[in-house]
């Protein structure tokens, strides 16, 4: 008689090879590996359709990253009841897209406007672009506390002093100079590029 053979154990299950309702465990357990897991298995399916609705690839990028951000941040949310984990991330990719497009929609509205409005107060001058920026200047400057408002627009849009401006509204100088640098400090903070955007 023959011997039997014996079982070969069969190897643990790689990260890839997980059921989708394991990843979703592991997602919402906070695990790293499952996020790195997800990301490889729908990575390809994020982009694509990211590249297909926005037609540039610096775009889909950015929408692949958010979308997987918001994996990582909604996983609370995620309800297998309601559908398969693949559905899920379709869908955020779907909203993040929708986000996308409404964020350069708004953009081009911007310039557009900017640049007519250039054009009708001085035909000659500028770039659409420059406008766009004293625009945005504008609506970030317009979000400041109002102390540090004012000291900005008499610096900027009047061409005051420090020490004029004091005069004029009767604060100390040394009150001027704190609201012009916390100002400062603030629009840079909300117009230079960063995770804020």
């Amino acid at each position: 008689m023959s011997p039997q053979p014996t079982a070969v154990p069969s190897p643990a299950p790689t990260q890839e090879s997980l059921a989708d309702e394991e990843l979703a465990r592991g997602l919402a357990s906070g695990d790293a590996a499952s996020l790195a897991a997800v990301y490889r298995r729908w990575r390809t399916l994020v982009h694509s359709l990211a590249w297909r609705s926005l037609g540039d690839a610096r775009e889909a990028e950015d929408v692949t990253q958010q979308v997987f951000l918001g994996v990582w941040s909604g996983r609370a949310g995620y309800r297998p009841e309601r559908g398969a984990l693949g559905g899920w991330i379709v869908g955020i990719t779907r909203r993040k897209i929708a986000d996308a497009l409404a964020a350069r929609t708004r953009r081009q509205e911007l310039v557009a406007s900017a640049g007519s409005w250039l054009t009708l107060r001085d035909p000659g001058r500028g770039r659409p672009e420059e406008a766009l920026d004293r625009v945005l200047v504008r609506g970030e400057l317009a979000r400041l506390p109002a102390p540090q408002r004012r000291v900005l627009r008499l610096t900027f849009y009047e061409d005051l002093t420090q020490t004029q401006i004091a005069e004029r509204t009767g604060w100390p100088l040394g009150t001027v100079k704190s609201h012009a640098r916390r100002g400062m400090l603030r629009l840079r903070g909300r117009l230079e590029p960063g995770p804020h955007d």
